[in-house]
């Protein structure tokens, strides 16, 4: 019995030493375990669970200071992220996962140990500083500057009324592309970036290069006289005003007093609806269509004297062009032939000593007061705006320019200024040419309209004198593609 209780005592004996042991290797074990991160242990993204200090560390560089991927359509360019004033926080992110490592009192956190029951943990965000202007100046100098690509304006083809199509170009969106590089720069698994390009449309080409061009086709047309070309665009306001010549070293100054012709019917319509009244009589309405649409020159004498003045009709139309400011245009007598001349009458634009086209005495203008009345027909018609509404207090209406538009647009010959726009656009205008009596031939042309475009509505008038005779082919061909070039140049696509 003694010799079984001793037994009984050293297996007991040896069963503490043992469970002793089994304690303190477990204790060593657990003292090794928690000198690391605990499992499930995550620093912005990153598992850093049985990792010491200095390796989570090492890992958090390693994830975050690799560089970066950027594409900008087909190229790839690598960046570092201290390049772009990325920093890691590592301290403090480090600091706040030691806390949660060491949060767990030891003896309890021994106990969960040997039960296999994990610490409890939460991920610890990023924490990092990004410096935007050292973004943005990256991508603007190093990215923009490398791989944008302008937009080619279309060009001029030369010698022709078209234009070579443009090409579009390339130009980085900086806001947009900005975050997306700081999404990449805080993200543990998606570290490639697709920055935002857009597309640019190209620019129409320059005034400059739309004058170069028209000066083009007058040479090319070879004209031997002179031209005067007048365009305003009449959503902006821009003007294009020169007159060009392909004999002698330089053209003439602008406003050329030129023989108006049945362009002064133009004139001829302000005045006749300044003195109509509501209800119209339609034989007058059918006189003023044949005076406009079939350029009747005998509609034109007998509605002016039936409506304005029977002797002097003429006069009263240059008065109201006066008012307007149109110093330039006059009409001194009737078209038929034999009606005495009613005055003679000076202007700045005859007067000059510089270039002279011996124009007709009963009738003149230039292409810049037709310019200007169209522009104040079109606003008077669009939104009852401009100087006819201020210069004759309302004896015109905006529904009389409506029906001055309107008459115009009916004067359809399919030359001139129509033979240079795409069939079924709009052109309110009047045109004019004579055999002069002295020669018998053409020495002067006239076409002066507004042109109504999906890219923009216009004024063009257009004026040429040849001192020896104006063809009209040759002369109907470069008012054509004078004014296709400046319809393909508003219309480009």
């Amino acid at each position: 019995m003694r010799k079984n209780g001793s037994l009984i005592r050293w297996a007991a004996l040896g069963l503490i030493v043992m469970a002793s042991f089994l304690t303190i290797l477990q204790l060593v074990r657990y003292a090794q375990v928690r000198a690391t991160f605990p499992t499930g242990m995550r620093i912005a993204g990153i598992p850093i669970d049985g990792l010491e200090f200095e390796e989570a560390s090492q890992r958090l560089v390693q994830v975050y200071m690799a560089p970066i991927e950027l594409k900008y359509n087909d190229a790839h360019i690598q960046v570092r992220p201290a390049t772009l004033g990325f920093e890691l926080q590592i301290n403090n992110m480090l600091a706040a996962a030691d806390k949660q490592r060491t949060n767990e009192p030891f003896w309890s956190g021994f106990w969960k140990y040997l039960w296999n029951q994990p610490i409890t943990t939460t991920t610890i965000p990023l924490q990092a500083t990004y410096d935007e202007e050292r973004i943005q100046a990256f991508l603007e100098n190093e990215i923009s500057i490398r791989y944008d690509i302008p937009a080619t304006p279309p060009m001029p083809i030369p010698g022709e009324a078209g234009f070579y199509s443009g090409l579009a170009g390339t130009e980085l969106n900086y806001p947009i592309s900005v975050q997306r590089v700081k999404d990449a720069l805080g993200s543990s698994t998606n570290r490639s970036v697709t920055l935002d390009v857009a597309q640019t449309r190209p620019q129409k080409p320059s005034f400059e290069i739309l004058e170069f061009m028209l000066k083009d086709i007058i040479d090319e047309a070879t004209f031997d006289g002179v031209v005067e070309f007048y365009f305003k665009d009449l959503q902006n306001g821009w003007v294009l005003h020169f007159t060009h010549s392909r004999i002698g070293d330089d053209p003439p100054p602008v406003d050329i007093a030129f023989s108006s012709w049945s362009v002064i019917k133009i004139p001829a319509l302000i005045t006749l609806f300044k003195e109509l009244e509501s209800p119209y009589d339609p034989e007058i309405l059918a006189e003023i269509e044949e005076m406009v649409e079939q350029s009747s020159n005998e509609s034109t004498d007998s509605v002016a004297k039936k409506v304005i003045e029977p002797n002097l009709a003429p006069l009263r139309i240059t008065d109201d062009m006066q008012t307007l400011g149109l110093e330039n245009t006059f009409w001194a007598g009737f078209f038929s032939l034999g009606s005495p001349l009613l005055q003679e009458i000076s202007t700045p634009a005859n007067s000059r000593t510089d270039y002279d086209t011996g124009p007709d005495r009963y009738g003149q203008t230039t292409v810049l007061d037709m310019g200007l009345l169209l522009e104040d027909i079109y606003y008077c018609a669009e939104d009852y705006g401009g100087s006819i509404p201020l210069a004759f207090e309302g004896a015109i209406t905006q529904e009389e320019c409506l029906m001055m538009v309107d008459y115009l647009s009916k004067n359809k010959i399919g030359h001139l200024i129509e033979a240079g726009v795409p069939g079924g656009t709009t052109v309110a205008h009047k045109h004019g040419w004579a055999n002069e009596i002295h020669s018998g031939f053409v020495h002067t042309m006239g076409d002066s309209g507004i042109v109504y475009t999906q890219g923009g509505d216009y004024i063009l008038s257009i004026f040429v004198h040849q001192p020896v005779q104006v063809i009209f082919d040759h002369a109907n061909l470069l008012f054509a593609n004078l004014s296709a070039s400046v319809y393909n140049y508003y219309n480009l696509q």
